[in-house]
């Protein structure tokens, strides 16, 4: 009998808690087919992700800021919490502190930005100033 009323109180509390603990929630990313190049990496409004070449040999270091962060606003989340696999994307999201103690998600270990004078939908700067549209294969 003891054993019924432990499984009877054990077995509701255990479906709960992965509720409880709460799972990291995914990059609010998602891709896009483009005539141009393919399947490529957006956010959830449809904007095209790029990332800048000189943050790939700068060793993890945030290079995008001030004016250059308003020209490309970086994709932030709230949490440093993410988690690094989104179905039907190949590849590990993660984040990284900004300078300004925000959290900015990253993608294959770079950090991911947006181009504020683009649309939804829009790719207008692939190879431009060393930024480029991040290519799902």
């Amino acid at each position: 009998m003891k054993r019924l009323i432990v499984l009877t109180v054990a077995l509701p509390l255990a479906l709960l808690a992965p509720a409880a603990v709460g799972m990291a929630p995914h990059a609010p990313v998602t891709k896009l087919r483009t005539a141009q190049f393919g399947p490529v990496l957006v956010t959830s409004k449809k904007k095209a992700l790029y990332y800048w070449n000189r943050e790939q040999r700068a060793g993890g270091k945030i290079r995008c800021v001030g004016a250059c962060a308003r020209a490309w606003p970086p994709l932030i989340v709230k949490s440093s919490r993410l988690d690094p696999r989104v179905a039907g994307i190949r590849g590990r999201f993660a984040t990284i502190r900004r300078p300004d103690g925000r959290y900015q998600v990253t993608f294959k270990g770079l950090p991911v930005y947006t181009y504020a004078h683009e649309g939804p939908r829009q790719v207008l700067c692939n190879n431009v100033n060393g930024w480029f549209v991040v290519r799902l294969r």
